[in-house]
């Protein structure tokens, strides 16, 4: 099976090129494609160019982009990550390997580059299968029919787009935890406070299960986080 890697970016010029060899690294000799849905003004895409990626230029706004990248995919599975997370070794066999198995759709656990008790707290959380210890940082593979069928991301929500499609893959089919563990940076967490963050977001995930409009949850996160 080929996997379609969709790396949507905004201003991402200090990450992207560990990103992309990481997965080089990472990726064996597995066959896949890497697709950079770029939104940014910064030196990004042009860092991306100078590896073996599609650039794709996007309108702003993460589920847009990833939207973009997935219909410019070849691949027999679409796998979303961010542009600050590294992927497992041997990570595309074990979607693969989940896919054949009947695994239509899931993500990895995660772990944060920050070794603190509490943030490696945090990850740990990430194996339950509870929406609070969802997020885009745990990454996404998915099959393109089942993409399809429900819509692909909702490019109407300005956050929680990573939480939403979850709830309607679940709708349509099962949604996998895999063992295996992805790394993602700490970098909002040491701008914000690792505790303060966190009180964020729970106050986010409560605000969307409340049914808050998007604009106040929007304007609430762009308020309290740097």
């Amino acid at each position: 099976m080929k996997t379609s890697i969709i790396i949507p970016t905004f201003n991402e010029e200090s990450s992207i090129a560990d990103t992309l060899e990481s997965i080089r690294q990472a990726a064996g000799d597995a066959e896949y494609e890497i697709i950079v849905s770029d939104a940014g003004d910064d030196r990004t895409g042009r860092i991306a160019e100078d590896f073996p990626v599609t650039l794709c230029r996007s309108p702003k706004g993460r589920a847009a982009q990833m939207n973009r990248g997935a219909d410019m995919a070849t691949g027999t599975i679409l796998y979303f990550l961010h542009a600050d997370t590294l992927p497992p070794p041997g990570f595309l066999q074990t979607i693969t390997s989940a896919v054949e198995q009947g695994q239509p759709a899931g993500c990895f656990q995660l772990t944060f580059d920050d070794p603190h008790w509490l943030m490696q707290t945090y990850g740990w959380f990430t194996r339950f299968p509870f929406p609070l210890c969802r997020g885009g940082d745990q990454t996404l593979f998915i099959t393109p029919d089942l993409f399809q069928r429900i819509g692909g991301f909702n490019e109407q929500l300005r956050v929680m787009e990573d939480i939403e499609i979850i709830e309607r893959i679940r709708k349509h089919a099962s949604f996998s935890i895999l063992d295996d563990v992805v790394v993602t940076s700490a970098r909002k967490y040491a701008a914000n406070g690792r505790i303060r963050l966190q009180m964020i977001f729970g106050t986010i995930h409560l605000l969307y299960s409340l049914g808050f409009d998007q604009d106040i949850i929007a304007d609430y996160y762009r308020r309290t986080i740097v």
